[in-house]
């Protein structure tokens, strides 16, 4: 079966809607219902929202509605909200192993995913978790992973949206990501490595390589030192994990702290973290998680790790052609960033940006509220620079 770019698009529902007044709650309900698009969901959300005041209440609201949507045969709602549920908890939490399996069980069923589509692709002392969709007559490469500890089944439906183009796609969770961190090897800046063994692994050259979320910074890191990339895509862009992970700690008063933490003494950091941690709840978990994506053990090691994660230092090397998006108004990247990044890629074969507008729905981070269109931009770019080739003939 072969679909057009427009018919694939309009699997996505457009619109971001006020579901929590909390920013980043808003925008994981935004995100999740995204993947579904189901009516209902949306009006069980935003009913949701109105009994949600901490993570707790959070957690027994979205386990009761994947419950409720399980039973009721409603499996990829069941599938996210089960996500939803577990994305705030401890990993040791009991409650997390069987919310995960639910959520892997039916989102890899609804979508028509088989083991077979499942690769354990060797890494240094383990493995990388990796699904190749391959449509029947491939136009071209595309290689995709996600950000600071997405996992890629997530963004399933895009993937499938990338094979439906023409696209032989790969998908995977890298170091410091979904099922890759679960099994505990956790991030490195040194993106080159991971995209290395991918590469090698399914024997790809001339590859779009596209990362989303903080992918943006480690898709550029990646290219600028495997020269099997012949394109990049940053979805959205992020030229500082630093800047971007501290900016939101303005009303706890840990940005300074955080941002002069390696001339301050660890001990007075990690002592201001735990002050505000118990104050601030956003604070308490980002810390936590951090510190279990980075594989470190103290607030002061998370900070000095995240500067790590910066693009300035090797944008420069990057020879491809290259698509930065941006959202107008995202919430965890500052639209700086975006003449940041473009004014450092001084030696790339091409450079294109484009920023999504409110008006379009797409001025959140990774263009949560029109997949549809971000999808759009990215098939058409690849058209422009060979990325995905012209229909052959006996295609209908």
């Amino acid at each position: 079966m072969t679909f057009s770019d427009q018919e694939i698009i309009n699997r996505f529902p457009v619109g971001y809607y006020p579901l929590h007044p909390n920013v980043s709650l808003n925008f994981q309900m935004n995100r999740f219902w995204g993947w579904v698009g189901d009516k209902q969901m949306l009006e069980e959300l935003r009913a949701a929202g109105t009994r949600i005041a901490s993570y707790d209440d959070w957690a027994r609201e979205m386990f009761d509605l994947s419950d409720k949507a399980l039973a009721a045969g409603r499996r990829l709602p069941a599938a996210y909200y089960a996500k939803m549920a577990i994305f705030f908890l401890d990993p040791s939490d009991p409650r997390v192993k069987p919310a995960l399996q639910r959520f892997l069980d039916n989102v890899l069923a609804e979508n028509g995913v088989t083991p077979e589509d499942h690769h354990l692709v060797p890494y240094k002392q383990t493995h990388l978790s990796a699904y190749r969709l391959t449509p029947a007559q491939p136009r071209g490469t595309i290689v995709v992973f996600g950000g600071y500890d997405s996992y890629i089944l997530e963004w399933l439906p895009a993937a499938l949206a990338l094979r439906d183009a023409g696209l032989d796609a790969v998908i995977f969770d890298g170091p410091g990501q979904g099922a890759v961190l679960d099994a505990g090897t956790p991030m490195t800046p040194d993106w080159h490595l991971p995209a290395a063994a991918i590469l090698e692994y399914f024997k790809l050259t001339d590859v779009t390589l596209m990362g989303f979320s903080l992918g943006g910074c480690l898709v550029i890191r990646a290219a600028a030192r495997e020269p099997r990339i012949s394109r990049v895509i940053a979805m959205d862009i992020c030229t500082s994990l630093s800047e971007a992970s501290t900016r939101g700690f303005g009303a706890s008063g840990l940005s300074v702290i955080a941002a002069n933490s390696g001339r301050i003494p660890a001990p007075v950091v990690n002592a201001a973290v735990a002050a505000a941690g118990k104050t601030d709840l956003l604070t308490d978990w980002v810390i936590a998680q951090g510190e279990r994506v980075m594989g470190v053990a103290t607030p002061a090691d998370l900070f000095q790790a995240w500067r790590e994660y910066r693009t300035d230092d090797v944008s420069p090397l990057v020879i491809q052609d290259v698509l930065l998006m941006a959202g107008a108004k995202d919430h965890y990247i500052p639209l700086q960033m975006l003449p940041d990044q473009l004014m450092t890629l001084t030696a790339a074969r091409s450079v294109t940006a484009r920023v999504f507008s409110e008006a379009e729905s797409a001025q959140n981070h990774c263009q949560i509220g029109n997949m549809g269109l971000a999808l759009k931009v990215i098939f058409d770019w690849l058209d422009e620079t060979g990325g995905r080739t012209a229909e052959s003939a006996d295609r209908q």
